[in-house]
């Protein structure tokens, strides 16, 4: 009894201080509640959570069976729904997908935190699946616009592919186009009886070929001036184009504008060297030059009315150089008129250098137009920095298409059935080297028609000729409408 007392005592003290202990705890943790300094201070939860380091990896694949779990447990909880798991995934992840649109808009507000950009893709497994999700959807996106790019800024060879039977064809009548048409080259006012010849389109075999609208054409044209420099066969291509503008309708808005271009009949002359005319709606002007050779003439003695010429193998024609600061859009082409029957019934004598042609190398005919077309297309190509607005194209021979001997030896070309020779080009390369050879380099681009065209054997005027004479065929020019009209499809779809 002798402790009694004290042992009452000493335990009456530990109540006490237990007691204070408490109090003090408790006023402590209202005090941390209530103020928000204390609470600042205090370790976020996910400092928390993570209490040590593992590689995003794990970190990743730990949160994915964690997330699995979680739709495994829903299944088991919500079994009398039969839901899918992918439903189920669903709907247990409407807070992961609120809080990820919550870092995104962080994200977004912190652009140059990568540590945080980091942070949040590993956050969750569903949430960093939703996000390799979305980046290979946007990856997908962006593999698909730069194909389409890549398809789009690829160069079409559209001398490649083949001739496909189309109703809508042909593009302008060749009954009604006399505006533009001259009646020697219109097979619907001849004899010929069969047009299938007509409903042929050419179809480029890796690309599309823009569809041809004279509306569409006027307004890329607009202020602007095409001009053709050739032979008959670049007249044929006029002609052909003036048709498609006009779809064979009467225009009284198109002005006679030769004047402007030094094209007027001259003095004993029959016709003009040329031919212009403006779509006054666009201000668009369409115009031919006579130049069968590409290359400069001269007459050498102007009071002779039979003079001889100088044909100049080394200069552009004259034409060109007084006229080229007016034109947006240039075609050449030459070819047919280089052989000595020509030469002689011209009376035209080849020059270089200022001079009669002494030059061996190029006194050949293959090898003077050869020369000529690399001259004229090289001073072209020296012209164009000058004219930053000018694009010029250089068209390959047209095909002819004697059987059996030449014009003027009972040469024919009878054939009248469309693609029986053949319908489909392949060829990477340009039948005519000549031309190809001569742009290569020069700004000047290739109007390839030479292999597309010589499959093409049943389009020529042939024996149905209005003004040929008896037994002679024309193999050489073509109906019209008819394969020229290609051309200038393929034309309008490169300007």
């Amino acid at each position: 009894m002798k402790g009694g007392p004290y042992k009452l005592r000493w335990r009456a003290k530990e109540l006490s201080l237990v007691l204070i202990v408490l109090v003090a705890a408790t006023i402590l943790i209202w005090a941390w509640d209530k103020s928000p300094l204390l609470t600042s201070s205090l370790p976020s939860k996910n400092q928390l959570l993570q209490l040590s380091p593992e590689p995003k990896r794990h970190v990743r694949e730990d949160i994915s069976t964690l997330s699995q779990n979680e739709v495994i447990n829903n299944e088991e909880q919500h079994d009398v729904d039969k839901k899918p798991s992918t439903d189920t995934a669903g709907s247990s992840s409407d807070f992961e997908t609120v809080s990820v649109q919550k870092k995104e808009e962080e994200a977004a507000k912190h652009k140059h935190s990568p540590k945080r950009e980091k942070t949040d893709v590993i956050k969750s497994g569903s949430i960093s699946t939703q996000i390799e999700e979305t980046d290979n959807v946007i990856l997908g996106q962006k593999t698909s616009e730069q194909e389409e790019k890549i398809v789009e800024n690829r160069v079409c060879n559209y001398a490649k592919g083949k001739w496909v039977i189309d109703d809508r064809r042909p593009l302008y009548s060749g009954f009604h186009c006399k505006q533009w048409l001259a009646p020697m080259w219109a097979c619907r006012l001849m004899q010929r009886q069969d047009f299938a010849f007509e409903k042929l389109r050419w179809q480029p075999k890796d690309c599309e070929m823009e569809e041809f609208e004279g509306s569409k054409f006027l307004e890329r044209m607009q202020d602007k001036t095409l001009a053709f420099v050739g032979d008959s066969l670049g007249r044929q291509q006029f002609q052909s184009l003036m048709c498609m503008i006009t779809a064979s309708k009467e225009r009284s808005d198109v002005l006679d504008v030769g004047m402007e271009y030094g094209l007027v009949i001259p003095p004993g002359g029959k016709r003009p060297n040329g031919w212009a005319y403006r779509f006054s709606s666009t201000n668009t002007t369409v115009l031919y030059y006579w130049s069968s050779t590409l290359c400069d003439l001269q007459p050498l003695n102007l009071s002779d009315p039979n003079t001889e010429y100088a044909m100049h193998l080394d200069r552009p024609p004259a034409f060109l150089r007084q006229y080229l600061h007016k034109i947006d859009v240039l075609v050449l082409n030459t070819g047919h008129h280089w052989n000595r029957g020509k030469l002689r019934a011209n009376r035209w004598i080849m020059y270089a250098g200022g001079a009669p042609n002494t030059n061996r190398k190029i006194a050949g005919m293959g090898s003077a137009k050869n020369f000529t077309i690399h001259s004229t297309v090289k001073w072209i190509g020296s012209q164009l920095p000058k004219h930053p607005h000018l694009k010029v194209f250089y068209r390959s021979i047209s095909p002819r298409h004697f059987m059996h001997g030449d014009w003027n030896t009972g040469g024919s070309c009878d054939n009248t059935t469309p693609m029986s020779i053949g319908k489909e080009v392949l060829q990477e390369e340009s039948s005519d080297y000549s031309a190809a050879s001569a742009v290569r380099g020069t700004g000047v681009k290739l109007l390839d028609i030479t292999a597309l065209s010589q499959v093409r054997d049943e389009g020529h005027i042939s024996r149905f000729s209005l003004t040929a004479s008896p037994g002679v065929q024309d193999c050489l020019h073509w109906c019209l409408p008819g394969v020229p009209d290609t051309w200038n499809e393929i034309l309008f779809a490169q300007i």
